[in-house]
């Protein structure tokens, strides 16, 4: 485990636009920057075709130079296997179709909905779930927001609005304060809830105009990040979360259980002492969702099983996240049996 130190920028709603800008965007720059050999190109470009390579330049600056089997390179690095078509995994796993209600609403629990805030990412995971989401029909610009609010308005059992997309911190600041405004003025919304990985692929982005517009919501707030390695947590990083947690923001984390990535107790273990020291609780850990172009991440439920037994041994019970899977129809995450 090792927290990276950089020279923190000037933190300015400019500065992390023009870095997502200049992410690399072809496997063979990057691999170039990473000092490794550009083996077999074309497969490279054929997995890329469908689900583009996009790593911003801070989250390559953690992994480690030389090294292919880098944790934060094999989430996002394209792969020959992801051409492969294996039974099993498809395009839309948790059948998100059915509950895409209206463009930009997707409707799948009592009390809460997820508003696609953005249509795009700061970095393509590899083992996203949404990586075939239908995103060309869901894209909800400034315009459109009062016609995807009314959905919420007109159900007063929703009491929690959930920005997800992409990556709603994809929109600026302005932007952002006044998607908020909007929420906020809908009587029966009492949470709002930010779901992100931009600001750890580019902390930058958590500027000061941001932690201030958060800490002023008359909503309850909280910001689910989504780290996958204790290898993702920079000192940038670090920064900018005490300040989130400064101003009374719920800081929580999910992570996917990855083969190859973090399937191992030292993974785990590490990921989550390092999330608590800055101030993130370890809410969820997830089964890989079997998506298309994703089965080579998949680890075993009884595995997975295993490996959280051992986390339950070792480490105390508030730093312990719940192993879940989503099945699609179902009212809630679905907690794994640990008497299996």
């Amino acid at each position: 485990m090792r927290i990276i130190t950089r020279t923190t920028p000037s933190v300015d709603t400019e500065n992390w636009q023009n870095t997502l800008a200049t992410a690399f965007r072809h496997s063979d720059d990057l691999l170039a920057y990473l000092e490794l050999p550009q083996n077999n190109p074309m497969a490279h470009q054929q997995a890329a075709k469908s689900f583009p390579l996009l790593v911003p330049k801070p989250f390559a600056d953690l992994m480690e130079k030389g090294n292919a089997n880098d944790p934060l390179l094999r989430q996002v690095m394209t792969h020959p296997e992801e051409t492969r078509h294996i039974e099993g995994f498809v395009t839309d796993p948790l059948d998100e179709q059915q509950s895409n209600v209206q463009p930009g609403i997707i409707h799948k629990y009592q009390g809460r909905v997820l508003l696609i805030a953005a249509t795009g990412c700061a970095v393509n995971c590899r083992y996203c779930f949404r990586r075939h989401f239908a995103y060309q029909d869901n894209q909800i610009g400034r315009k459109h927001w009062q016609d995807a609010l009314s959905y919420v308005r007109n159900d007063r059992t929703i009491h929690e609005v959930i920005l997800s997309g992409g990556d709603p911190l994809l929109l600026n600041d302005h932007l952002l304060s006044d998607l908020l405004d909007h929420i906020e003025s809908i009587p029966h919304i009492k949470r709002v809830r930010i779901h992100t990985r931009l600001p750890v692929v580019i902390p930058a982005r958590l500027t000061s105009a941001l932690v201030t517009r958060l800490g002023q919501s008359p909503l309850q707030c909280s910001m689910v990040l989504h780290v996958n390695h204790a290898n993702e947590l920079s000192q940038e990083l670090q920064q900018g979360l005490q300040q989130l947690h400064q101003q009374g923001i719920i800081l929580l984390n999910q992570s996917v259980l990855l083969r190859g990535i973090n399937d191992q107790l030292i993974h785990l273990s590490e990921l989550s002492e390092l999330l608590f020291e800055f101030r993130v609780i370890p809410y969820y850990l997830h089964l890989l969702d079997p998506v298309q172009g994703a089965h080579h991440f998949h680890v075993e439920e009884q595995e997975a099983i295993a490996l959280h037994r051992q986390l339950l041994a070792n480490l105390p019970g508030y730093l312990v996240p719940k192993l879940v899977r989503e099945v699609p129809g179902k009212a809630n995450k679905s907690p794994i049996d640990l008497d299996l």
